[in-house]
């Protein structure tokens, strides 16, 4: 049996996975939600040399509190060393990426997995999958 550490909050977990910190969102992310996770995602980022990765796989519902989100996790990262890295699968999530620009600079992969290997095999200022 697998040991996984309880949530921060109930729409945050947040683990250690091959180096990278995985900021796993769960559940409806919206402005009460972002207000509980936006101190969490301040400390995973806080280091220049941050090497973050954000799972919206469990995410059921995402509004513009959780693009904020995404974009202060990217600007946090911008001029480190480390990197950020988005994992989303879902089409409506997606779509907002697309429309709002943010998946030019956060390019979303399909799973976990694809993300830390991309991480691992590509510097950390390469664009996502094509």
């Amino acid at each position: 049996m697998r040991y996984e550490p309880a949530p921060l909050t109930r729409h945050l977990r947040v683990r250690q996975v091959r180096g990278h910190t995985v900021l796993e969102f769960r559940g409806e992310i919206d402005i009460a939600a972002a207000a509980e996770m936006a101190p969490h995602l301040d400390m995973a980022t806080a280091e220049p040399d941050a090497r973050v990765v954000i799972d919206l796989t469990r995410v059921e519902f995402f509004d513009c509190s959780g693009l904020r989100l995404l974009y202060r996790a990217r600007h946090r990262t911008a001029d480190g060393t480390g990197g950020l890295h988005l994992v989303c699968a879902h089409p409506l999530i997606l779509r907002m990426l697309r429309i709002t620009g943010l998946s030019r600079l956060l390019p979303p992969w399909p799973t976990l997995d694809a993300a830390m290997e991309a991480a691992s095999e590509q510097p950390e200022s390469a664009s996502g999958p094509a």
